[in-house]
């Protein structure tokens, strides 16, 4: 298949929300999604929110998933950092959630509700207590929107605004995208723009020359593995976090080069 252009210029998030592979290292629509049969996806449950406004334009990465330009990758303004009691050390990345605003009749937009996708990270700030200015700290359950999807739901003199979320299904237009990166044998796949549950549990790549071979979490949504799979077409196995798999043939050509991105096929939702 074609290769997608690799987004050069990365976006990222405010200071609020900090690079943490260091931290962590073993490792667009607002339409209301329909009820989900599991109660993980159907019960909302209680959180606070606040917003950033700028970019930080010395990111490379595009945030602690790794996903680099939210806006080229597909993401747009629709996302969000995690506290650390929701972010799961990152495997939580592109997780969807809705999110909406309650108890403050004063700010809340009455009947609206925002779908976000889980692409960083707010890290705690241990000189405040979890109730005194540390909204990220354990154990609160924080969420940092860009102000664009803040401003769906509450007036932006909220601040620290009082929300309910739940997981709700991603719907992602086209395929699962692959973006290889990497040298010699060293392999790195960044893996995008996934419908369904989102967050992925294992993946798995194979060359013309190979069997499966099985990857590693790097951080985020960065996997790797070291193998020679050069000059040979590539597939992927992708196992979400519901342990439904999809499996992608050729998805990378036999002169697939290091720095593009390949789209594969993408979960139902």
């Amino acid at each position: 298949m074609s290769p997608f252009a690799v987004a050069a210029a990365p976006f990222t998030l405010s200071i609020l929300l900090t690079l943490v592979s260091a931290h962590y290292s073993s490792s667009s629509s607002y339409s209301p999604p329909s009820l989900q049969a599991s109660p993980e996806f159907a019960e909302w449950r209680s959180a606070h929110a606040t917003y950033y406004a700028a970019a930080d334009p010395r990111d490379a990465v595009g945030g602690a998933c790794g996903y680099g330009d939210l806006v080229k990758g597909g993401y747009g303004m629709a996302t969000v950092g995690l506290s650390e009691t929701l972010f799961e050390r990152g495997q939580i990345c592109g997780a969807c959630f809705e999110l909406r605003c309650v108890d403050d009749n004063r700010w809340c937009i009455p009947g609206t509700s925002i779908i976000v996708t889980a692409t960083n990270f707010c890290a705690p700030n241990h000189g405040f207590t979890s109730d005194g200015g540390g909204h990220c700290n354990p154990p609160n359950k924080h969420f940092v929107l860009p102000i664009e999807a803040f401003e769906k739901i509450a007036i932006w003199k909220a601040g620290n605004m009082p929300v309910q979320y739940r997981r709700i299904k991603c719907r992602k237009e086209g395929g699962m995208r692959f973006t290889v990166t990497g040298s010699g044998i060293f392999i790195s796949v960044l893996i995008s723009n996934v419908a369904g549950h989102g967050d992925i549990l294992a993946v798995k790549v194979k060359g013309s020359r190979t069997g499966w071979l099985s990857m590693g979490r790097n951080w985020g949504q960065n996997w790797h593995v070291n193998a020679l799979l050069q000059n040979q077409p590539l597939a992927f196995e992708v196992t979400s976090s519901d342990e439904k798999i999809v499996t992608s043939y050729n998805v990378a050509p036999k002169d697939w080069t290091f720095g593009q991105t390949f789209e594969g096929k993408q979960f139902e939702t």
